[in-house]
């Protein structure tokens, strides 16, 4: 599907802010100033703005516990996300839930999820309540190649063929859970054929190529919006960082890392894709502007208050 200059611009805009946060966050990970786990997102940036740039603010995404790029992708707000990360006040979970449980429900960021498979199942309850109030919404439940062989997931994936609901399961296939390799831990070595198994549709795509993976899911999307049941996307993209801030990551050489930023960075093909375009000096301020963005964000959290002492206690049942 064609895009307009201006679709094209806002796509790379949240992919380096992604990019952007990541990097600077790995930085701040590593000189101890953010407590808690961190994972970072950086190299599978084609992903999440692939998708969730078909995506309303009424529409819901059920994300893991590598989340910063869905957020940015659905729109959250950066300040907010790294005052969360940094534990403060005026966080979007007001400093209780750090990287891996950032949530923002008026944009229908349901939350990041630290249970591997927990997006699934909690992303076909938001499209078992758009189909039920037929809302027209549709719910993506962002997934990774580890989550694809638990439970929750393969019975959502049952749950949401029976019940027909307009959800969209994106499943990253980002080549390790944790350490292990995903052609040692899914027994079929294809992931979408796989899920295809569930009687729904299922593609596999370049998850470094944005073009790809928006085509993909824009069918997915449009699918689950007209009332034709659920779709799966396997987006193939390897992460650059380890599982979390602090891996080891002996699995693979520093060598085979580098060669992953040289020919598999989502934004240099993407750059490469718009060449003729849009010019180069443009995504250039783009990318100027994303890291003040972010590197203000930083200084703002850096001098932001702690929840108050009073706040323990709060936001821990919900009352209906």
């Amino acid at each position: 599907m064609a895009l307009s200059r201006k679709e094209l611009l806002h796509a790379y805009e949240r992919m380096t802010k992604i990019r952007a946060f990541e990097e600077r966050l790995h930085l701040v990970s590593q000189a101890g100033e953010v407590p808690g786990f961190i994972h970072l997102y950086a190299g599978e940036e084609a992903i999440a703005v692939g998708v969730c740039e078909h995506l309303e603010p009424t529409d819901f995404i059920g994300s893991t516990h590598r989340g910063h790029g869905h957020s940015i992708a659905k729109g959250c707000d950066i300040r907010s996300m790294m005052c969360e990360i940094f534990g403060r006040q005026e966080g979007l979970c007001h400093g209780k839930g750090g990287s891996m449980h950032i949530a923002d429900h008026s944009i229908g960021m349901l939350g990041a999820n630290g249970i591997v498979g927990g997006a699934p199942p909690l992303a076909a309850g938001a499209a078992l309540t758009a189909k039920t109030l037929k809302s027209h919404a549709v719910s993506v439940a962002f997934c990774g190649d580890g989550g694809t062989n638990q439970g929750t997931t393969l019975e959502a994936l049952n749950f949401a063929v029976v019940l027909q609901l307009p959800e969209v399961f994106v499943l990253e296939n980002n080549a390790y859970g944790e350490g292990t390799g995903v052609g040692y831990a899914v027994g079929s070595h294809d992931i979408s054929a796989r899920a295809a198994g569930f009687g729904l549709p299922a593609v596999k795509v370049d998850g470094a190529d944005f073009f790809a993976v928006h085509e993909a899911a824009g069918e997915a999307v449009e699918r689950a919006r007209a009332g034709g049941g659920p779709s799966v996307v396997e987006a193939v993209a390897e992460r650059w960082y380890g599982h979390y801030e602090g891996d080891p990551g002996l699995y693979r050489t520093p060598d085979h890392v580098a060669e992953l930023r040289a020919d598999r960075d989502p934004l240099k093909i993407f750059r490469a894709k718009v060449a003729g375009t849009i010019d180069a000096a443009d995504l250039d301020s783009i990318d100027a502007a994303a890291s003040e963005e972010v590197e203000a964000a930083v200084q703002y959290a850096r001098a932001a208050a702690w929840p108050a002492i009073d706040q323990l206690t709060t936001d821990v049942y919900v009352t209906y």
